[in-house]
């Protein structure tokens, strides 16, 4: 077994909350391992609705602090991560039978001051007879609402965490579980089994269990403990469809059971629909979206729109298990979406319930706050002013490094350079290296997928599989046909 020494903290979990406690604990000057059994946000962390919002519909249960961290945490995402993170409108056709246009306009005005909003615009009224957002909506429909959240790429906001917290000294372990769990002398000693079955341990001084849906797998089969506390799983599934309407807003449906339907642009051509509320039992690595969600998504499109949506218009779906702190909330939708820590024993086990993809940042900094007494000599916080990986794209904003991108390399076609000015921002550079023209990057696979980025992902973002590229690290998969999806496999 490989001894690797003693660490201040063992991270377990490489979804959104793992990747970005590992990386705020290491930038405070900790020694960090972090482990994931699989890829990095291969679970619940790019299953989400891709969206880095306050949660308007959170109002209604009056989560008030969880809006206004989350809105807060919105602005700061937004300057962290030009390039993954960027504003999107939402156009909310008013359906009166449903929630009142005052209350509606009440919701939204909270939603516009609650959290110090700066960079977005605010909301507005449209007239869907006369405004171009409503071309595609129903004539049945006159009255709508429009407002400002904003988008993410859940996946590469994982992966640029524990780029992150590389940088700043942790071991990142993917595809090596936590195996086993004791305190020994003081000190928490920890095992690890790798996928390929080589094994490892450590010593640490705190554990941090953020494993998500398997929270209580970590506490009751690793450490062999308990807690009074318990995660609820609740599936959330969406659709991807062909995109229906013109221009670059999305909408947000409410459904007959006062449920609201996101409809967001996805991917250039692209819609991603979604999301359902189910309680799930069960393994959540056998989540898969049931045929009775799919007709519930589109027929809650279809209440609107002039295009009908068809069971044969759905390409591909998804499905996730989102891992919520169980409040005893008798519907799934009410349950919190906020964050509760259980810090037991000593030396201490952290475990984190519920939380969202949003408040993420704020959570890390939480857990290492509630931590301060392992770790005195810590440094203090620091994540709410520093850039994510590729971020740092000075005064000129994702538009400017765009531009500059363009003109360094002229050659670059339009959508590759898109491409990676998203994907990676100002790393991109590390990506093309010395890169003089489009034959010195390699084999081309397919959309905007060439041997570069491939070996780049494999060679800096731990990617070991054919799916770590085709659909967490990219979404190419989504562009290219069988017989190019197989040759990316080709080379694992």
């Amino acid at each position: 077994m490989k001894d690797l020494g003693a660490v201040d903290l063992v991270v377990v979990g490489g979804g959104i909350n793992g990747a970005g406690i590992a990386r705020d604990a290491a930038g405070r000057g900790l020694s960090v391992i972090l482990c994931e059994k699989g890829d990095l946000a291969e679970g619940t962390s790019s299953r989400s609705g891709k969206l880095i919002h306050g949660g308007l519909r959170y109002l209604e249960y009056y989560e008030f602090r969880l809006v206004r961290e989350a809105l807060i945490e919105r602005e700061v995402l937004l300057r962290a991560a030009p390039h993954i993170v960027w504003p999107m409108r939402f156009v909310l056709p008013h359906s009166p039978e449903q929630r009142p246009a005052w209350l509606v306009r009440m919701g939204l005005f909270l939603y516009d001051h609650l959290g110090g909003r700066e960079q977005l615009p605010g909301c507005r009224r449209i007239d869907l007879r006369r405004d171009p957002e409503g071309k595609a909506i129903k004539d049945d429909y006159t009255l709508a609402f429009e407002y400002s959240d904003c988008w993410v790429d859940d996946a590469r906001l994982v992966v640029l965490n524990a780029l992150d917290a590389k940088a700043k000294g942790a071991q990142a372990l993917v595809r090596t579980a936590a195996s086993k769990a004791r305190r020994v002398n003081g000190a928490w000693e920890v095992e690890f089994t790798a996928a390929n079955g080589e094994t490892s341990r450590a010593t640490a001084k705190a554990l941090v269990n953020a494993a998500g849906p398997w929270v209580e797998n970590v506490i009751n089969g690793v450490v062999g403990s308990n807690s009074a506390r318990r995660v609820r799983l609740v599936k959330g599934s969406h659709i991807i469809v062909k995109k229906f309407w013109e221009g670059s807003n999305a909408y947000l449906f409410q459904n007959h059971d006062k449920r609201v339907i996101f409809v967001n642009p996805y991917e250039g051509d692209k819609a991603l629909i979604g999301t359902t509320d189910i309680p799930y039992e069960g393994r959540a690595e056998d989540v898969s979206i049931a045929e009775s969600e799919i007709d519930y998504l589109i027929n809650a499109v279809n209440r609107y729109t002039k295009s009908q949506l068809r069971r044969e218009d759905v390409l591909t779906s998804f499905s996730g298990v989102r891992p919520l702190y169980d409040d005893n909330a008798a519907n799934p939708s009410a349950v919190t979406r906020d964050y509760v820590f259980d810090v037991e024993g000593a030396p201490p086990l952290l475990s984190v319930f519920g939380g969202k993809i949003t408040t993420y940042r704020k959570l890390a900094e939480h857990a290492l706050q509630k931590l301060r007494g392992t770790f005195p000599a810590m440094g203090p916080d620091w994540t709410s002013a520093s850039s994510l990986p590729g971020g740092d794209m000075g005064p000129g904003g994702f538009p400017g490094f765009l531009k500059t991108l363009r003109e360094r390399y002229s050659w670059l076609p339009a959508d590759v350079a898109l491409h990676y000015a998203r994907l990676y921002g100002t790393l991109t550079y590390a990506l093309l290296n010395n890169a003089k023209g489009l034959a010195d990057l390699g084999q081309h696979f397919g959309s905007t997928l060439y041997q570069a980025e491939v070996d780049y992902l494999r060679g800096q973002e731990w990617a070991m599989a054919p799916d770590d590229i085709l659909y967490r690290r990219t979404k190419s998969g989504l562009h290219m046909t069988d017989t190019q999806r197989k040759a990316v496999a080709a080379q694992f």
